[in-house]
């Protein structure tokens, strides 16, 4: 009888990286991360691992052979629109071209090999971009809806409901098809990318979610778990998911 392995699990985490902002760092090229995001892998069973950036396919390819799961963080800026085929229509800051190019690497590795991956608000937008998926550029502007995406109220908040999809995988994870979630992004999924499919959408149609089709565990999510899982069931769920696929990969 084999024994049941209770080895955590390396999670590689994405970072910010900064080389121009004041608060980040000025000039100095510099990463960022909120802490909650290694917090809530640390807490519930794996081990963060900070993932540096690089331009070079083989040190990415290397790096990603260390995790056995990727997690694909938020970002302040915006993907640049000519990725997905789009002409910039809004004056929002751009993410550095270093992050996106590594993010969409690790993406695809993380397809290839069947590595879990999960990501969260801008996240969800590289896993969807980098499957030939587009986005809407800005909520308020492209779509009519009195749903507030972007709340005031401090994250720790839940502020709208979300639908899922009853027979998804996210469905499955959460054991319930509505919840209610925290929200802090202007843009939005609009075409999903290759084998991937909507998973949940807000009351408003905006999509709130994806994951892959083939894939064992490959989602995106536009809310903040993050921010909510020591006090909220489904946050929890979804990352305690994840964490244990990515235990399962180490095999």
């Amino acid at each position: 009888m084999k024994k049941k392995s209770h080895a955590r699990p390396v999670i590689g985490i994405t970072l910010d990286f900064n080389g121009n902002r004041n608060e980040f760092g000025g000039k100095e090229p510099t990463y960022f991360l909120r802490a909650r995001y290694a917090d809530a892998i640390w807490d519930l069973g794996g081990i963060p691992i900070l993932l540096p950036l690089s331009e070079k396919k083989k040190t990415s390819e290397l790096i990603f052979s260390k995790i056995d799961g990727l997690l694909l963080t938020g970002s302040g800026p915006d993907l640049p629109p000519y990725l997905y085929a789009e002409k910039q229509k809004f004056r929002f800051p751009l993410v550095q071209p270093l992050r996106f190019r590594f993010e969409t690497d690790l993406c695809r590795l993380a397809l290839k090999h069947h590595k879990p991956l999960l990501g969260i608000c801008g996240g969800a937008q590289v896993f969807n971009v980098a499957l030939k998926g587009s986005l809407i550029q800005d909520i308020p502007s492209q779509i009519q809806t009195p749903l507030v995406h972007r709340q005031k109220d401090p994250a720790v908040k839940k502020t709208h409901q979300v639908n899922i999809s009853r027979d998804s995988l996210l469905s499955r994870i959460l054991g319930q098809t509505l919840v209610t979630v925290n929200s802090s992004h202007h843009q939005a999924i609009k075409k999903p990318g290759r084998s991937l499919r909507i998973n949940a959408l807000s009351p408003d149609g905006v999509v709130e979610g994806i994951e892959h089709v083939s894939h064992p565990f490959a989602i995106g999510i536009q809310w903040h778990p993050e921010w909510l899982y020591k006090t909220d069931i489904s946050s929890k769920k979804i990352f305690q998911a994840f964490i244990q696929a990515s235990k399962e990969a180490m095999k």
